[in-house]
């Protein structure tokens, strides 16, 4: 795993790309209307457990999908 010494924030750059694209930014209709809240993670790679967002945190998906 590589280590984060600054923060990129593509997530958002991503989310205001998608947002012009997609009503609410995203494929849900509860976080479409804002029930969820923050930035959604853009998910660029998977392997077992573990995602991958677009900054290059590693985190577990929970969910499963």
């Amino acid at each position: 795993m590589r280590a984060m010494t600054h923060h990129h924030d593509l997530n958002a750059t991503l989310f205001d790309r998608a947002k012009a694209l997609i009503p609410g930014g995203v494929n849900s209709p509860v976080r479409a209307f804002r029930a969820v809240g923050g930035t959604p993670p853009f998910i660029t790679r998977g392997q077992g457990a573990h995602v991958w967002d677009a900054d290059g945190r590693r985190l577990i998906d929970y969910i499963g999908s």
